[in-house]
């Protein structure tokens, strides 16, 4: 049940456009001051996890991890997606919640 209301918030923060996903754009709105949360999938690879973790703490980014790529894609409505970053307080905020 849990994972069906983080998957649909989700959902929902990429329709409002507060959403952007991808490794190098995560990384940019990171470094920008703009990602207010990060999601990464559990099965990135290593060097992908090391990139984003080190980003999220040097920038005190709140980071969160689901179990698979899929699963994150298959929230926003789209392919398979490794890392993406919420661009909004407030869904950051109830998305941190849920996913603890």
């Amino acid at each position: 049940m849990i994972q069906q209301k983080w998957m649909s918030l989700l959902g929902l923060a990429n329709r409002a456009r507060k959403l952007i996903s991808g490794e190098e754009l995560v990384l940019k709105d990171i470094r920008n001051g703009n990602a207010k949360l990060v999601i990464l999938a559990a099965d990135a690879s290593k060097n992908t996890e090391k990139k984003l973790t080190d980003k999220c703490i040097f920038y005190k980014v709140p980071l969160k991890r689901v179990e698979n790529r899929e699963l994150l894609g298959k929230a926003i409505g789209k392919e398979a997606r490794v890392a993406v970053a919420v661009l909004d307080e407030g869904f950051a905020k109830k998305l941190q919640t849920l996913l603890d």
